[in-house]
């Protein structure tokens, strides 16, 4: 029978074990080897049985095991060292407490994204975006900097992938109680839960309450929609991550930003913990945050629309995600103005105001769409991509809004994205580097990245690290054989039918993985593009090859499951079975045990659609070799030392399967001619495969330090999130107003603002050349008014030109003011032009507007150049 009701039975801990609550419900535990240990010697087979999950392993241990360990002096000396170590941990002074800036970094900063993998214990994530988003509160813990984390708690989570007979993808929609997860209600001190409400169209409201999940020293805030005041369409508003359409979607979001706001500002007047100077937008779907804040600085304390959004502006960080269109929401204008209009949400906020802010007003921009992405750079003064690469991909998707501009002068920088090294790195690695470097020198290194010692890896034995290698591999291929039994049993498989799968992949050939979302650009089947070629790699007598995938293909991309049940199919066949496996359900348990045991990890995208691909991030600090696309991280750290690039077919403009074919050649030449030979080379010292282990060494000498999280939070310290809070703080109320009024005046002003004449009138180039080192006095006429010099910056671009004389690599030289205005407010700039290169050079000048509290002149989007080409020149330097 079905019950009618559901509720959580809690263990009552004898007193000596109450400390385990603390550890269970603080989620250190996820990456604190100590503290998995303690938890593990409780219970070894609960512990298999709860999947790691310390909550669920309380909930079924025994009350004699429980009063046998309450008992026992040994563990509870243990325990009490893990309470104490947390304890130091969350109190204790670190990197931000101790930076000589310290004074002058935010009080607090707050962090929206709409997924959260911290583990898998807490089934919050459906990919990267979650995965990077769990890293960056993880290492924020580790370096003490004062996050509060923002999101929603699903009810059911991402699904569940498993497979039909014939491979085909099925979903699964688990329930999540928050009573059985590393959760706690946020109350009142009177004990009521703490509660956010949205009003909806035709007199609705959409209530929430928050959960609490402490991640070290970091609270990630979770809403949830299903209370019992919702009717019945609101209670399901958090029902699922990414589902429902375009009006579910846009609920979670509105519920996402503008509930989040809400919510922070519940939890600091509870706890006292500061109130965030920085708000970090990641990715669009929590753009509204900055409505809300706009309707706190306008509505309740009467700043004025147009002041509230410079203050909103100056705190803002916002984080763009995804090269690809497809990937940022965009809702009809009439659903936003819907609810944003009369009875809606942010009453007093003006609605055309808030479309505005969302509108494609750019070339090729649709009219009838409002742009979540283009509304939260709009409302953030400081943006970033998540590679260089991506950061210059982003410049030029988004460059529309800042008409006039070169894509390089696009206001859009660009933080790499980074991995939290104690989450992802095996045990064995762990040790490995301990032996070497220190137990205590190892956790510094791979917490932040602080240890000076990374080069002494360098020093490990060969034979420790082939050794180390191979345990790992062998772990990998146990794990495969269970996970891949079964998935066939899901499948309709009988035990008798399964006698293979004890003979699937051997821990002595060379491990290929391949894991990560399917849509189309990240071409989970180029492998597949030649199967008879890829059959002899895999079964090749001397030099064999073996993949393991894995990868979920959206709920409704139906291009995306088919190319799942291709992979599946080819696999499926019986004489490439115990060579290549695919494995449902790919998730952080998987993920922890697919890095480490694999050799090689493939990434091959369509370039420059990955934005950062922090996979073989996660596999590079296990020792795994990357053989990928030039994208993302790698094609800005990609050496040969390191891994293979492989090479890609640009210019093939929407010739695809041409680019496929090319591309997949290039990919099984490489592991023919160079990855499988140097792997089974073994000539070296004891039969050992010395230049691959060279590489496992370089992989993280080299690549350890860079690719941590510890490095990438501490730039966004030190870049984003310090600035931010400097120019929140000058942006008091009267400031604001000030720079509100000097944009609507320049505004106004700039369509009479112009460069009239340009000459150089001194050093001139003589019959088209120049000596380089020389000097050009350029002197400029502008036309100014009703603008004064204050109001603008006059400055000269050059550097080399191309055949169609744009101006590459270019730097900037300012010019001042030598004279005027004339009675038509022209004004005479000149200044020294140095030329600094050789081979065809070119200059221009341009007018910016200026003021200090500005992030970049570039904010306002507004540039005035010569219309008259002829008005400047170009020199060939010899």
């Amino acid at each position: 029978m079905k019950a009618i009701r559901r509720f959580t039975v809690r263990p009552v801990l004898p007193e000596p074990l109450m400390p385990l609550a603390e550890l269970a419900r603080n989620l250190r535990w996820s990456w604190h080897t100590e503290t998995r240990e303690l938890f593990q010697s409780v219970d070894p087979e609960g512990w298999q049985a709860a999947g790691g999950d310390p909550v669920r392993l309380l909930a079924a241990v025994p009350a004699a095991r429980l009063a046998e360990l309450a008992a026992d002096r040994r563990f509870l000396r243990r325990l009490a060292v893990a309470v104490a170590d947390l304890d130091d941990y969350v109190h204790g002074g670190r990197w931000y407490q101790t930076n000589e800036n310290a004074a002058d970094l935010p009080a607090a900063i707050a962090y929206f994204s709409p997924e959260f993998g911290i583990t898998a214990a807490l089934p919050q994530y459906s990919g990267g975006l979650g995965i990077l988003a769990g890293d960056h509160l993880k290492a924020a813990s580790d370096l003490g900097v004062p996050i509060i984390g923002v999101g929603l708690l699903y009810r059911h989570g991402y699904f569940r992938q498993s497979l039909s007979r014939d491979g085909w993808q099925q979903e699964h929609y688990p329930v999540l109680d928050p009573h059985e997860l590393p959760l706690a209600m946020l109350r009142h001190e009177d004990g009521t839960p703490a509660r956010v409400s949205l009003t909806l169209p035709g007199g609705r409201t959409l209530h929430a309450q928050v959960w609490q999940a402490l991640v070290g020293r970091v609270p990630l805030l979770l809403l949830d929609s299903d209370v019992e005041d919702n009717d019945a369409g609101a209670r399901e508003v958090t029902d699922r991550l990414y589902g429902g359409g375009s009006d579910h979607r846009l609920l979670q979001e509105m519920l996402l930003g503008i509930g989040g706001v809400r919510a922070v500002r519940a939890y600091c007047a509870i706890t006292g913990h500061p109130d965030p100077e920085v708000f970090h937008t990641n990715e669009g779907h929590a753009g509204f945050l900055g409505l809300e804040r706009i309707r706190e600085l306008d509505g309740e304390q009467g700043l004025g629309f147009d002041a509230a959004v410079e203050a909103v502006r100056a705190g803002t960080v916002f984080t763009t995600h995804t090269p690809v269109p497809a990937g940022i929401d965009r809702f009809e204008r009439s659903l936003v103005a819907r609810h944003f209009g009369e009875g809606g949400e942010l009453r007093g906020v003006p609605v055309d105001r808030i479309l505005e802010l969302g509108a494609e007003t750019y070339p090729g921009g649709d009219p009838g769409v409002f742009n979540m992405a283009v509304m939260g750079l709009r409302l953030a003064q400081r943006a970033n991509g998540v590679s260089t690469l991506h950061g210059a991909v982003s410049r030029g998707m988004f460059a529309g809004l800042w008409p006039g501009f070169d894509p390089v002068d696009v206001p859009i920088a660009s933080v790499t994205n980074g991995v939290h090294a104690p989450t992802w790195v095996a045990p064995e690695v762990v040790r490995l580097g301990a032996r070497q470097i220190g137990a205590g020198r190892a956790e510094d290194a791979l917490a932040v990245g602080a240890s000076p010692r990374w080069d002494a890896v360098a020093q490990i034995p060969d034979q420790d690290v082939w050794d180390v290698r191979r345990i790992l591999r062998e772990q990998l291929v146990q794990e495969v054989r269970d996970r891949l039994r079964a998935s066939w049993k899901q499948r309709g498989a009988a035990d008798a039918e399964l006698g293979w799968v004890d003979s699937v992949l051997d821990p002595d050939v060379l491990t290929i993985g391949f894991a990560r979302r399917v849509p189309s650009y990240k071409r989970l089947t180029l492998m597949l593009r030649d199967p008879e070629r890829l059959r002899r790699l895999l079964l090749d007598p001397d030099r064999p090859v073996q993949i393991v995938v894995a990868g979920k293909a959206h709920p409704a991309d139906d291009g995306g499951k088919r190319l799942v049940q291709e992979l599946v199919r080819f696999s499926d066949d019986p004489r490439v079975r115990h060579r290549i496996v695919f494995l449902p359900d790919y998730g952080m348990a998987m993920a922890q045990k697919l890095y480490p045991g694999c050799d090689v990890w493939l990434n091959n995208p369509l370039r420059p659609l990955e934005a950062c691909g922090t996979s073989g991030m996660k596999a590079a600090l296990n020792g795994c070799l990357n053989l990928s696309v030039l994208d993302g991280w790698w094609d800005e750290w990609f050496e040969p030392d390191f891994g293979w690039a492989i090479p890609t077919a640009d210019g093939l403009g929407t010739d695809e399967d041409r680019r496929d074919d090319l591309e997949a050649n290039a990919l099984y030449e490489l592991i023919e001619e160079r990855v499988a030979p140097r792997f089974y080379d073994r000539a070296g010292r004891a039969g050992l495969p010395v230049r691959w282990i060279e590489m496992v060494r370089r992989t993280l000498v080299s690549l350890g330090p860079k690719v941590l999280a510890g490095r990438m939070v501490r730039e966004y310290v030190e870049r984003l999130y310090a600035p931010a809070a400097h120019s929140h703080r000058a942006l008091d109320p009267a400031a604001a107003r000030d720079l509100a009024w000097w944009k609507g005046r320049v505004r106004a002003a700039w369509p009479r603002v112009a460069v009239e004449h340009v000459e150089a009138v001194t050093a001139a180039p003589v019959a088209g050349t120049a000596e380089l080192g020389a000097t050009l006095t350029l002197r400029v006429r502008v036309a100014l008014d009703p603008l004064a010099p204050e109001d603008v910056e006059v400055q000269a671009v050059a550097g080399r030109v191309d055949a169609q004389d744009v101006i590459r690599d270019g730097r900037t030289f300012p010019l001042k003011p030598a004279g005027g205005p004339d009675l038509e407010g022209r004004w005479v700039y000149e200044g020294p032009l140095a030329l600094d290169r050789t081979g065809p050079f070119g200059y221009t000048v341009r007018v910016l507007p200026a003021h200090p509290l500005l992030a970049t002149p570039a904010e306002l989007g507004l540039v005035a150049a010569p219309v008259d080409t002829d008005a400047v020149g170009g020199v060939l330097l010899r």
